[in-house]
């Protein structure tokens, strides 16, 4: 909706204007790229009259007697390469959008060039538009994909790390936090764990929500902001955890599809990229190897068979596929054979229509021609990412990691020894052997003797593995001997129920021999679990000291004692250090 009301210069599009929409030009960096692109088709932009979407760093010719809509980070450089733009009278107006706020300093800037290349009374607009997340999904969004390394785990837990550099992360999280809440018209009541980094954002959050709110004339949560009036008066729950709280379930093999996708392809911003595998045709000797097809496919909200199965454990979704293609070849077959029996093959749409009223039945199976392409569409585009994700759950035995990982994590008598697992010559890559190991030693009460990690480390070193992990996670393990006992999984394994059914064996598109039927079962993740401790105000030993904060509250009075003490209804979870598509399916089968 944002994105929307800024496109069309600041104001609400409104439903039902006839007439065309203005025509005009979108500049952005990468930053805002990664935004629009995973919630606006080209289509869509079109529809809302960009004829032409530019990167603010390209060659970009003038177009004089058109409107352009700026959507640009607030960095030195981008503001440089604007007031090129002023000076060089690109455009017919200029309708500059910041993601971030903008300094006072750089406006100033902006305004000197405006002025020294008499372009005043052509900057119609400047906005700090505060849309510095992207959004992946209806309930998930991500801080950035352009330099995430500068927030990730490994930037937050180095050891390193200098303060100055560790302010700068916080803020740059903090930005991105207070961006989605202005969005969002909400503001939050915040939890936290103590002695994390996920408390230096709390405070930091609590401190830049509070100073907004006070200054009362220029607040961005007052009067007609877009989330007013979306959200019921009940104020949402913010729960920052931090991401040492759970090291296992981020290292963990997955069996759900969109988790799979994501960990075994490559997979960012909602498009996945897959290699298509060469023809078989030999080449002749001498001959070049034929090149790689790189595709991409986007799996989009609008894409019907994703949003019911990213969920579904991988058999499920191999299943459903070739469930959605076999009723796809009874339609085909179906219009197919009423356009012969009435001897029309090459007819077009037209002539049908003309003919008498028993052909109603047709004209019905020819409208609904598009919709059938684009099911077939789908059905090519999910057989081929479920093949590139079973092409990998085969020759690196994932099913296998999978259940026997859910096995060490939940405490279960193992049926075979990790040492079996990890000197097994086909059995996963190194980095499936090292994940493995890493789930076995967190996950364990008491570490392994000298003795047997030495045998650990050969057979590790053995199968090609980078030992560097591990030093980390045994510092790591010693320094979190947490006043708690190891983080629980629950006990529920996975149940196999027996190989492939029938369905798959049946010339089925998949072939599934020797891949482990597993179904799930729920349990909650940690994250989970703190989420619905905090949520619904249960008193538990893992989130009774979570520190409270109300930006609300005139004195930061911080008591860990909730004044709330009814459940809330809305929560957002936030995991410093990055959460993963595991968690957010699980927390999506707990809301279930």
């Amino acid at each position: 909706v944002a994105l929307k009301r800024m496109l069309n210069f600041n104001v609400p599009p409104v439903k039902n204007s006839a007439g065309e929409p203005v025509w005009k030009v979108l500049i952005y960096d990468r930053f805002g790229q990664d935004i629009i692109s995973p919630l606006l088709s080209v289509k869509e932009l079109r529809d809302m009259g960009i004829t032409l979407h530019l990167l603010l760093h390209s060659d970009r010719d003038a177009i004089p007697d058109v409107p352009a809509v700026y959507f640009v980070m607030p960095t030195e450089e981008n503001i440089d390469r604007m007031c090129q733009d002023l000076r060089n009278q690109l455009y017919e107006s200029y309708y500059l959008n910041f993601i971030s706020a903008i300094s006072r300093s750089k406006l100033e800037d902006i305004a000197n060039a405006a002025i020294g290349a008499n372009a005043v009374t052509q900057v119609a607009k400047v906005f700090d538009q505060y849309l510095n997340f992207i959004t992946l999904e209806d309930d998930m969004f991500v801080l950035c994909n352009q330099n995430k390394e500068l927030v990730s785990y490994r930037a937050i837990n180095r050891p390193d790390i200098t303060d100055t550099e560790m302010e700068t992360i916080m803020d740059t999280i903090v930005d991105s936090l207070f961006c989605f809440f202005v969005t969002l018209g909400a503001i939050p009541i915040i939890r936290c764990s103590r002695g994390t980094a996920a408390e230096m954002v709390a405070v930091k959050l609590d401190k830049k929500l509070r100073e907004n709110l006070r200054d009362a004339r220029n607040s961005l949560f007052t009067g007609d902001t877009l989330g007013a009036g979306q959200f019921s008066f009940q104020r949402p729950l913010l729960v920052l955890v931090d991401r040492n709280i759970d090291l296992a379930t981020p290292l963990h093999h997955t069996w759900t599809y969109q988790a799979l996708v994501h960990d075994v392809l490559d997979f960012h911003l909602n498009r996945v990229n897959l290699e298509e595998s060469a023809g078989t045709e030999s080449t002749p000797a001498g001959a070049r190897p034929k090149k790689k097809n790189k595709k991409s496919y986007d799996l989009t909200t609008s894409d019907k068979f994703w949003q019911k199965h990213k969920g579904s454990p991988f058999p499920e979704v191999a299943e459903s596929v070739q469930q959605e293609l076999e009723s796809y070849r009874a339609q085909e077959d179906e219009v197919k054979r009423l356009k012969s029996i009435m001897g029309i093959e090459g007819e077009d749409e037209g002539a049908i229509s003309m003919l008498s009223d028993n052909t109603a039945k047709l004209t019905s199976a020819v409208s609904s021609l598009p919709e059938l392409l684009e099911k077939k569409r789908l059905i090519d585009l999910h057989t081929n990412v479920a093949t590139a994700v079973l092409e990998h759950i085969k020759s690196r035995k994932l099913d296998v990691y999978f259940e026997y990982e859910e096995k060490i994590m939940s405490k279960s008598t193992l049926d075979k020894s990790l040492l079996d697992m990890i000197s097994d010559p086909d059995a996963g890559t190194p980095e499936d052997k090292m994940r493995l190991f890493l789930i076995y030693y967190i996950s364990s009460a008491q570490a392994p003797s000298e003795i047997d990690l030495e045998q650990y480390k050969k057979a590790l070193m053995d199968a090609g593995c980078n030992l560097a992990p591990l030093s980390y996670i045994k510092q790591w393990k010693a320094f979190t001997k947490m006043a708690s006992a190891p983080t629980s999984y629950g006990n529920a394994t996975p149940k196999p129920l027996g190989l492939f059914s029938r369905v798959m064996n049946t010339g089925s598109q998949f072939v599934m021999e020797g891949v482990k039927n597993l179904v799930l079962k729920q349990q909650n993740l940690p994250v989970t679990r703190i989420l619905d401790n905090l949520m619904e105000m249960k008193s538990n030993p893992e989130t009774d000291d979570y520190r409270y904060f109300d930006p609300k509250m005139l004195r930061g009075s911080d008591s860990s004692v909730p004044r709330n003490k009814n459940p809330f209804q809305e929560a957002i979870v936030f995991v410093v250090g990055g959460g993963n598509y595991i968690e957010y399916q699980n927390l999506i089968d707990y809301i279930k």
